[in-house]
């Protein structure tokens, strides 16, 4: 790799990290030398770019594009620019499509350019005096170009203002700010990138002045109810994921028409690509029937007219509800609407808000450019579990970290609820580590107390929008003959293995009420993780066995009760997972504890103990999180059983 691609991804990263210079797949930059540019190719981010991110033009190919004439058809001409920027490509194999901007960072007389939409140059970009104010602060370090849409048109008036700026000044610009849009910045070296960069932000931080932090605001309890139901009326043509957002910034935009005005219209291209042209507005007054009826009427007159569904959805009195295809698309609404509040707020040191207008925003919302770039960002999922919420109790280790993993491989939202805080939210970020576009997101939750199963519920449908699999597998085991159990243990046991199914049940079951009556034919899923000591009784572990027994009743009792709503209940009965920390902990595992109170009769060892197990089992071997997913994807994937308690014991527990 040559020192000045290594340069590029250097400074291309630093600025892709901060999302106050891009969001998602916005910005672009690039290297040149006398016969290529090297420009980062669409689809890519900057936050994570290589070289293998990078287009390579020929620049002589490219001048023939300013030297051409194209077709008056606004859409026409723009396709046949594509054309000519992938014929200027010198690997044309590797299929990389070119920023549409290459053109202008040809232009730039210097080696690297950075183009970025810093939320504070736009906020003086996206201002009544964006000009006037441009001129007193910056004067002839800047060259200023009015909005033009996107593309070979924005070209030619950069083309024609930076040749007018050579000809004034004798000098080459450096930095090119354009209106409703972002800035570009060139040099020939990253160390004058940054410091370019640096001067514009400290006089523009001069000029604004202080600006009220953004402070998170509790949510109405009332999301339970609604939210739900508003990730169906979305969901018409796959599920959807919802976050509801409730910050100071809102609470002043959505205090009067007045102020919601201030952020109705897009600022920006970047808005319009990720988050429509337009947003929904409605008014919780208390009453939840009369806020979803209103909202029904407006998504279902949205939907007609766009054609598109909402993404962005204002409630007055509950805060913005966020709505994209999975967890990754609804991350980007919530920064670039939160880059949205920040650029209206630093407006007001400049005049005030000057969002795009109707022509301009009818360009965007229709141009092929950026609908491959919003295409190529949020990508389509896969997989068995696609884009459905799951719960999965106990999650953070064992079996439960076991099932989570699958359902998110699978595609699946998966809220991790665990006791265990330190391990529940590392291995969530290890997970959302991956490049997969669904989300893990850990919940500290006691499954024995009701009002953190509540809280837990809740914060599922605040953070995803609802709730489609409640997998219940928390669970201890303390084993003990009817001697050594004390009715302390005792209780802790049921209250966990019985009580807390219940609990799980009883909330989890609320909100997909709400779905199945928004959505009918939506079927969601109760599954207990039982025992194969739920179909069989346990020598000297009667405390656990008991609880699985009666787990197995109520998972026959709530079918009974929930089926008319959609919803499908069901145990899956393990054998033995002799790997994880319940059996093999080597302090309190299942195996210590049955060497300790002779359970196996003639066990010298924690290996005789683990053969005696495994011999009992026809398949030779104890059960592993995959053998039990398979029997989840059956539940799941089927919608005409219930009420069934499905045995995954390697034979060892066989149907009557």
């Amino acid at each position: 790799m040559r020192p000045e691609i290594q340069e590029l991804i250097e400074v291309s990263q630093f600025y892709g990290k901060k999302k106050d210079f891009v969001i998602a797949g916005g910005g672009n930059t690039s290297f040149k030398d006398e016969n290529n540019i090297y420009i980062k190719a669409s689809g890519s981010s900057l936050a994570t770019i290589e070289e293998s991110g990078f287009a390579q033009l020929d620049r002589k190919m490219l001048h023939l594009i300013s030297e051409k004439t194209y077709s008056d058809d606004a859409m026409e001409r723009e396709n046949q620019i594509k054309i000519d920027l992938l014929n200027s490509r010198v690997h044309p194999e590797k299929g990389q499509r070119p920023s549409v901007e290459t053109s202008l960072h040809d232009l730039m007389a210097f080696r690297f350019v950075v183009h970025t939409h810093s939320t504070k140059v736009n906020g003086l970009m996206c201002s009544q005096d964006a000009e006037k104010r441009t001129s007193i602060l910056f004067g002839d370090d800047v060259v200023f170009v009015p909005y033009v849409d996107p593309g070979y048109i924005l070209f030619k008036e950069v083309q024609s203002r930076v040749n007018a700026y050579r000809d004034r000044t004798r000098v080459e610009p450096q930095i090119i700010l354009l209106q409703n849009h972002g800035i570009f910045v060139a040099a020939d070296s990253i160390g004058e990138i940054y410091k370019l960069y640096n001067k514009i932000i400290d006089k523009l931080d001069a000029a604004i002045g202080e600006i009220a932090e953004q402070v998170n605001l509790p949510i109405d309890p009332a999301a339970a109810k609604i939210i739900p139901a508003i990730r169906m009326m979305l969901s018409g043509n796959g599920l959807k994921t919802l976050k509801v957002v409730s910050n100071s910034y809102y609470e002043k935009f959505l205090s009067s028409e007045t102020e919601y005005q201030k952020i109705a219209s897009p600022f920006i291209p970047d808005g319009i690509v990720y988050c429509n042209s337009s947003f929904l507005y409605a008014e919780y007054t208390g009453d939840a029937d009369v806020l979803l009826k209103d909202l029904s009427a407006k998504i279902e007159e949205y939907i007609k007219t766009q054609p598109k569904t909402p993404k962005i959805i204002f409630i007055k009195g509950l805060g913005c509800i966020l709505a994209s295809d999975n967890a990754l698309g609804v991350s980007t609404l919530e920064d670039v609407m939160n880059d949205t509040c920040l650029i209206s707020l630093y407006t007001e040191k400049f005049g005030g808000q000057s969002p795009m207008t109707p022509v301009q925003v009818q360009f965007i919302d229709t141009w092929e450019v950026e609908q491959y770039r919003l295409a190529l960002s949020m990508g389509a999922t896969t997989g068995r579990a696609d884009r459905k919420i799951a719960i999965v109790t106990g999650g953070a280790q064992g079996f439960g970290a076991g099932i989570v993993e699958n359902l998110m491989e699978n595609g699946a939202n998966v809220v991790i609820a665990d006791l265990n805080e330190e391990k529940g939210k590392e291995f969530a970020e290890s997970l959302n580590s991956g490049k997969g576009k669904n989300k893990a997101f850990f919940v500290k939750a006691d499954v024995s107390k009701a009002a953190s199963v509540e809280n837990l519920v809740f914060q599922t449908v605040c953070e995803f929008g609802g709730l489609d699999i409640l997998i219940s597998n928390a669970g201890i085991l303390r084993a003990g003959g009817l001697d050594e159990m004390t009715p302390e243990t005792f209780e802790l046991m049921t209250k966990v293995n019985y009580t807390g199914y219940f609990l799980c049940a009883k909330y989890a079951s609320a909100v997909m009420k709400i779905q199945n009556k928004y959505k009918a034919g939506h079927f969601t899923d109760i599954i207990q993780i039982n025992s194969k000591s739920g179909l069989k009784g346990s020598n000297r572990n009667f405390a656990y066995a008991g609880g699985k027994f009666g787990g197995i009743g109520l998972t026959q009792s709530f079918a009974l009760e929930l089926m008319p709503f959609g919803i499908k209940v069901n145990s899956v009965c393990p054998g033995n997972f002799y790997d994880g920390p319940l059996w093999a902990d080597p302090e309190n595992g299942l195996f210590v504890q049955y060497l300790r109170t002779g359970k196996v009769p003639g066990a010298k060892t924690i290996n005789d103990v683990k053969h005696f197990y495994e011999s009992q089992v026809p398949a030779g071997r104890g059960c592993t999180p995959l053998d039990v997913m398979r029997a989840v994807y059956y539940i799941i994937e089927q919608e005409y059983e219930t009420g069934q308690a499905v045995p995954v014991t390697g034979g060892q527990n066989m149907l009557n």
